[in-house]
C-alpha cells in the first residue's frame, strides 16, 4: 500500500511538471498571443466565427476520416527517400534595392515568401528568413541552398502581408527584425495580436475579414478572400482567421493564394475578381491523410483554370519539407497536369525575378 501511494505520488508529480512546463513553453514570445479586447470583439461580429473558433465555408477536417495516426507514423518513418534535396539549391542573387518595376514584379524565395515590386510600391509576403518553419530550431529546417535571402536583402516595405499565423508563414524572428522596415501590416482577423506582442503598434496593423477591402494606395487594392485550411500556433485552433487575397495592382490583377485545399470558393473567387494576370497557388506539403486543407498538384490545375489565371506560380515548395512526398513532386506532377491543360505556368529559380505580363522563366531547373 505505501509503495502504491508513492507510486502515485511520483505519477503525479512527473504529470505536474510536464503540464508546468509545457505551459511555460507556450508563454514563449514565439507563440504569440490570442486576440483579446476589442479585436475578439470584432472578430465575434464576424459570420466566419462560431463556437468560439473561425470556420471554413465547407466542411473541412484538418485530417481524413478513419486516419490511423500508426499509418501517419509509419508513413513518416517512411517517407520518400527523396524528401530533402541531396545538395544545395541553385538561386540567382537579385538586387532587390534596385529591382525594376514599370511593371509588377514577383521574386520568390523558395516556400511561400516572396516580393512584389510595382510602381514604387513593395510588397513582402509570408516572409520567412530564419532557416525554419517551426517554435523550435531542431525542426522544419530551410534546405541547404534555399535561405540565401535575409531581411538585410530586403528594401523598405509598403505592405507586409500574411495568409495565416503557422509557423511556416509567419515567423517570429524574421518579423521582429522586419519591424523597422515596414510601413504596414495586412493580414487576417486576430493575427494582429501576434504582431503587438512582437512589438508591431496597432496603428500599423490592418486586419481583414473575408471579402473586405482595403484602398491602400492610387491603383492599389487588397481584397481578402476565402481560403480552405485553419490556423493557430499552439494547442488551439482558428482563434485567427486564414486567407488568400485578391490584388489589384496598377491595372493588374494578382490572386495571392496563401494556404488553401481545392474547394468551391475557387470558382466563387474566379467569377467574381478574375481574370488573373498571376495566381501565386501553394502547390506542395500536401498528403493522403489531409486532403482537404492542401490541394494536390492536380487540384493546383484546376483552381488556376477556375480562377481564370493567365499564368500560374507554384508556390509552397523548395525549402521546407512538412510532408512526406519527394521535394520535387509537387513541381513535377503539377506541370505535367498544367502542360496536359495547355495552362501557362512559371518556375523561376529562388531570387529569379517574373515579370507579370513580360517575362516568365521557365525551366526544370531542380534537375540540376
Amino acid at each position: 500500500m505505501k509503495r502504491l501511494r508513492k507510486l502515485m505520488l511520483f505519477t503525479i508529480f512527473i504529470v505536474t511538471g510536464l503540464i508546468a512546463t509545457t505551459f511555460l513553453f507556450l508563454q514563449q514570445s514565439t507563440f504569440g498571443s490570442n486576440p483579446a479586447a476589442t479585436r475578439l470583439e470584432r472578430i465575434k461580429r464576424s459570420s466566419n466565427y462560431k463556437d468560439g473558433a473561425f470556420q471554413n465555408l465547407e466542411k473541412t477536417d484538418v485530417m481524413a476520416e478513419n486516419t490511423s495516426y500508426l499509418g501517419m507514423m509509419s508513413d513518416f518513418i517512411n517517407k520518400d527517400k527523396d524528401n530533402v534535396p541531396s545538395k544545395p539549391l541553385p538561386s540567382i542573387r537579385t538586387d532587390l534595392k534596385a529591382l525594376p518595376d514599370d511593371k509588377p514584379t514577383v521574386v520568390w524565395f523558395g516556400h511561400s515568401s516572396y516580393l512584389i515590386k510595382s510602381q514604387g510600391v513593395t510588397v513582402l509576403v509570408d516572409p520567412v528568413f530564419s532557416g525554419n518553419a517551426s517554435p523550435v530550431s531542431y525542426f522544419g529546417k530551410a534546405y541547404p541552398g534555399s535561405n540565401v535571402y535575409s531581411v538585410d536583402d530586403m528594401p523598405n516595405i509598403d505592405l507586409l502581408v500574411l495568409s495565416h499565423d503557422h509557423y511556416d508563414h509567419l515567423d517570429y524572428l524574421t518579423i521582429t527584425k522586419l519591424i523597422p522596415k515596414v510601413k504596414k501590416f495586412y493580414t487576417g482577423l486576430g493575427v494582429g495580436a501576434h504582431l503587438e506582442r512582437w512589438g508591431v503598434s496597432a496603428d500599423r496593423i490592418v486586419e481583414f475579414d473575408w471579402w473586405e477591402s482595403h484602398h491602400v494606395a492610387d491603383s492599389l487594392d487588397l481584397t481578402a478572400v476565402p481560403a480552405r485550411h485553419f490556423s493557430g500556433r499552439s494547442l488551439t485552433r482558428g482563434k485567427t482567421l486564414w486567407t488568400a487575397y485578391v490584388m489589384k495592382i496598377h491595372g493588374y490583377s494578382l490572386y495571392l493564394g496563401g494556404d488553401s485545399g481545392y474547394g468551391k470558393h475557387i470558382k466563387e473567387i474566379g467569377d467574381k475578381y478574375g481574370p488573373f494576370d498571376l495566381a501565386i497557388l501553394e502547390c506542395g506539403q500536401y498528403g493522403k491523410d489531409w486532403p482537404n486543407i492542401h490541394m494536390f498538384p492536380e487540384e493546383v490545375a484546376t483552381a488556376a483554370q477556375e480562377l481564370r489565371a493567365k499564368t500560374v506560380l507554384p508556390v509552397h515548395w523548395a525549402k521546407f519539407s512538412l510532408a512526406n512526398h519527394g521535394w520535387t513532386e509537387p513541381i513535377e506532377r503539377f506541370t505535367k497536369r498544367a502542360t496536359e491543360q495547355n495552362l501557362n505556368f512559371t518556375t523561376p529559380l529562388i531570387g529569379e525575378p517574373v515579370i507579370v505580363g513580360a517575362s516568365y522563366p521557365k525551366s526544370r531547373w531542380w534537375h540540376y
